[in-house]
């Protein structure tokens, strides 16, 4: 096999780690809040085990957690050593990486509110028919319930969840999550390059089909899929494709597929997955044709999936340059502050794990107060010391309390991650301008680069508008539009290229950037 194909997986695989860190990180938290401070006991009652509610309160809980399909392992782990149904663990499962807050805002920035909502709807529809129908055929799906040994209060149940954490890096969960990116980086060996361009359109009645096989295998963030999903609906492509992608390329992976075959058996993880695979095709062609946008104009290809295929033309000579040069221009912030997190939180996994693999350590966490030497007299026994810094809460308060705070968070980061105007109007003509020179110097490369980062601009100031004014008018959504086109059209020309229609078009998306500001800067209220 050519090296090219090799290096390409490499890079696949190492953006995938890199783009699922500051999500694994979460998921290794809560999975130590359930462990830690929230216990088995009541963990099982916020999920409603053994009622009516479990699945859809699943769905709920996976909906304000903000992980991915590669961080929910982690915390399915813990559902399970609790003893909860398959059927519910499985539910949040699927639900937990398909919507969190910031994915939630952007996703109703890509296409008519009702779309997204309907997704939601329809994931809501997947996990409790699939779930119900499986734990009514497997009715013993539960693990043997365990019981997780109290941690005193104070500082120990703080210390407690990192530790918890550091072995769960090091452990099972590291082994599953590199299952999971070995499936994006396999698919980089047998999708050539562009492959997928073609295969979405909405009058293809096989694009349900196709994207169904691509995303099992695949990995997406939820902002990614997001992402992918707000350039199917620019390019008018298949709706159904757009959900298939959602509820398995974001909800599912090789890494959670292993799991459940490990924890349920081939007979039983099939049943669920073959389940799971007929109801999301059979939504897929039901909401088709009810949700096509009419507005969009059907496009011949889109670039949205390049990040499945190969990503090498087979033409490049120092390929590990090439590795190195994209994952350091494709590096968000706070995915190397996640990466960097998680690599501190490995490195004392691993010193537990060669120092202390009898787990002196949680013994010690696990350790009660000492209490007072008995005492033969009439005297009341003496109560135990309470430390300086110790604040006495029940457990199952700190847990809720812990889990509410990673919510509150995740909604506070909305804010960081879609600033406001003026910081975005400032990216916004750096990256522009950098990508109509890249396109007129004819680097297709950086100027497709440069482009896709303008278009998340574009979108972010939607956003950022919207969450601090409650309204984003249609006047300032359609200059949007048109700057998105007008960029989508020079990323063609250049594909293409053809230098003339690059000359044109670089002075109408400079005039499409300026009327876009000017539209915000003038009336940002009403758009008048």
């Amino acid at each position: 096999m050519s090296e090219y194909l090799w290096w390409g997986a490499l890079l696949r695989l190492v953006q995938a780690l890199l783009q699922a860190a500051p999500f694994i990180l979460t998921g290794l938290v809560i999975s130590g809040v359930f462990r830690r401070l929230l216990g088995y006991e009541n963990t099982r009652r916020l999920f409603g085990e053994g009622t009516w509610r479990a699945l859809p309160q699943a769905w709920a809980i996976g909906m304000l957690l903000p992980v991915c399909s590669l961080g929910v392992i982690p915390i399915v782990r813990e559902l399970r050593k609790a003893g909860l149904s398959g059927g519910t663990i499985l539910a949040f499962a699927l639900s937990a990486p398909l919507f969190n807050p910031l994915s939630l805002l952007y996703g109703l920035t890509l296409s008519e509110p009702v779309v997204i909502l309907s997704f939601a709807l329809c994931s809501l529809v997947v996990i409790t028919v699939v779930g119900l129908v499986w734990d009514r055929l497997f009715p013993n799906s539960a693990g043997e319930r365990a019981e997780s040994p109290p941690v005193p209060y104070g500082v120990k149940r703080l210390v407690s969840i990192g530790v918890h954490g550091a072995r769960e890096s090091v452990g099972g969960t590291a082994l599953y999550v590199l299952v999971g990116v070995l499936g994006v980086a396999s698919m980089s060996l047998y999708l050539p390059h562009g492959f997928l361009q073609f295969a979405m359109n909405s009058d293809n009645p096989w694009a349900p089909l196709t994207m169904t096989g691509v995303a099992i295998p695949a990995y997406a963030t939820p902002m990614l899929a997001m992402s992918q999903l707000g350039s199917m609906f620019q390019h008018g492509n298949s709706i159904g494709a757009a959900f298939a992608l959602l509820a398995l390329g974001a909800g599912m992976n090789f890494g959670l597929a292993a799991w459940m075959f490990w924890n349920y058996g081939p007979t039983r993880a099939l049943a669920w997955f073959a389940m799971l695979v007929l109801v999301v095709i059979a939504l897929s062609y039901g909401v088709e044709k009810p949700l096509q946008t009419t507005t969009a104009g059907a496009a011949d290809h889109t670039h949205a999936f390049d990040v499945y295929c190969q990503p090498f033309h087979g033409e490049e000579n120092d390929l590990a340059l090439m590795v190195w040069e994209r994952i350091r221009r494709d590096l968000q912030v706070y995915e190397l502050v996640g990466a960097g997190a998680l690599a501190i939180l490995m490195l004392v996994g691993l010193v537990l794990r060669f120092a202390d693999p009898g787990g002196r350590t949680e013994s010690w966490l696990e350790r009660p107060p000492e209490e007072a030497s008995p005492d033969t007299s009439d005297e009341a026994p003496k109560e135990p010391q309470v430390g300086r810094f110790d604040v006495v809460v029940p457990p199952a308060v700190l847990g809720l309390v812990s889990l509410l705070v990673i919510v509150a968070v995740s909604v506070a980061c909305c804010f960081v991650y879609y600033p406001d105007q003026e910081e975005v109007f400032e990216e916004l003509r750096i990256w522009h301008v950098e990508a109509i020179a890249a396109a007129n110097d004819g680097d297709v490369e950086m100027a497709e680069h440069f482009i896709a980062v303008s278009d998340e601009w574009s979108r972010k100031l939607e956003v950022g508008t919207y969450l601090r004014e409650w309204s984003l008018p249609d006047y300032h959504r359609t200059k949007g539009e048109v700057f998105r086109f007008k960029l989508e059209l020079l990323r063609h020309a250049a594909e293409d290229g053809h230098e003339d229609e690059v000359d044109e078009l670089r002075t109408e998306v400079s005039r499409a950037y300026r009327r876009l500001r000017r539209a915000y800067q003038d009336d940002p209220t009403s758009g008048n």
